[in-house]
């Protein structure tokens, strides 16, 4: 594909992604609530459907991620192909652990069903199946968001090399990825929590929203950094 037809399509997958993302969050985080396990399989049985839903929007997400790690290095790989590699790499690695929390949202669907009709023993081991794939849900998406904020430092630094797309942004891009890079594995084991990681996702909210519009209605100027 030219340049021009990667940037429109890393463009219109940024917006996706986005929207589909937060969608299927919101989603997840409400069918999935509850004080106890049993609680949340009670919530899932009973909202299925939606789940199915959140489950569907959920590949949707892997999808998008191998889509932009491929446009953003056909579009970065003239700056530095090393490091366009690696940072495609880590935004394939984002897509992959998609996979976990995809497969454990269809335990927890098959599981809910169960509990419906579970009792005694059954109902216990049940309960704690599910309790331990929503854990591995929590855990792939902080592999998978650390793989993504690495690789979008590094594709920030690539745009900011090669001056193809406004320096303010490609600076916005470089210093939010960078923080979430620092930011992400804290939440992870749980040093950050709530309102903290919301106001330190806005500046990389920012720029994707931004480099979107931009990819898509200007697309990219390639100066290529000669490598010594």
């Amino acid at each position: 594909m030219t340049p021009r037809t990667n940037a429109r399509l890393a463009g219109f997958t940024f917006l996706f992604y986005i929207a589909i993302g937060i969608t299927e969050m919101v989603l997840s985080s409400r069918i999935k609530s509850g004080p106890s396990t049993a609680a949340k399989l009670a919530n899932i049985a009973q909202h299925a459907p939606q789940m199915g839903l959140a489950i569907v929007l959920g590949m949707l997400t892997i999808l998008c991620a191998l889509v932009l790690a491929v446009t953003l290095y056909s579009l970065t790989r003239d700056v530095d192909p090393d490091l366009a590699l690696l940072a495609m790499t880590c935004r394939v690695t984002e897509g992959v652990t998609g996979i976990a929390p995809a497969i454990a949202s269809l335990g927890l669907l098959s599981l809910a069903t169960a509990a419906v009709t579970a009792t005694g023993q059954e109902a216990a081991t049940v309960n704690q199946l599910a309790a331990l794939l929503l854990r591995v849900g929590g855990w792939s998406m902080t592999v998978g968001a650390t793989a993504f904020a690495v690789g979008s430092t590094i594709f920030a630094w690539l745009f900011l090399r090669a001056r193809s797309i406004p320096l303010w942004l490609a600076w916005l891009g470089l210093g939010g990825s960078l923080l979430m890079v620092v930011i992400t594995p804290l939440e992870g084991i749980g040093l950050i929590k709530g309102t903290v990681m919301s106001i330190a996702w806005a500046p990389l909210f920012v720029f994707e929203v931004t480099l979107a519009f931009w990819l898509m209605i200007k697309g990219v100027t390639p100066r290529p950094v000669r490598q010594t």
